[in-house]
């Protein structure tokens, strides 16, 4: 279509002529449908509907991608800045980890202290009780062999008693 204007000085401005008459005549038609009766049918040429519809598709399309381009890439920046955003968030949950962790190493350094304190004291108890049976066994042991003591003691001046209280001497 344009090569055809392009090739014919004069159908290049005839085409440009018809092109604004159909212009006018659909700018007029809605005007024309307002004024006349509902029942009225207006008949537009399809070759004006055409051309406006081009003419309107090159006058917003090349915006209307540019704006969607730029929305696409706008969108990826958005998905790569919460990617980045997630990475970031899951560093901080990592090192508060870490410090947990190391809270817990600590916590199980001094519990590991308090058991080590608990096992000498146990220990020194045992060898306390360890100690004090001993001696308990000795004292009782001493005890016995006093007792044992006495009783033979007891028994020795028992018999010297009875040595020593006299007998009567028999008759011969």
């Amino acid at each position: 279509m344009e090569g055809e204007r392009m090739e014919d000085g004069r159908a290049s401005s005839q085409g440009e002529l018809s092109h604004v008459d159909d212009l006018q005549l659909a700018v007029q038609a809605p005007a024309c449908v307002e004024s006349s009766a509902p029942s009225e049918n207006v008949f537009v040429d399809k070759k004006a509907v055409d051309r406006l519809t081009e003419g309107l598709l090159s006058h917003y399309l090349p915006d209307l991608q540019n704006s969607k381009r730029a929305l696409q890439e706008l969108t990826q920046n958005q998905v790569i800045l919460l990617d980045t955003l997630d990475q970031e968030v899951t560093k901080f949950r990592e090192c508060n980890a870490l410090l947990d962790l190391h809270s817990l190493f600590t916590e199980a350094k001094v519990y590991h202290n308090k058991l080590v304190n608990i096992r000498k004291e146990m220990i020194m108890l045992h060898e306390r009780t360890t100690k004090l049976k001993k001696r308990a066994l000795k004292l009782q042991q001493q005890k016995q062999k006093e007792a044992l003591e006495k009783e033979q003691q007891r028994e020795k001046e028992l018999e010297r008693e009875r040595q020593l209280i006299a007998k009567p001497a028999k008759r011969t």
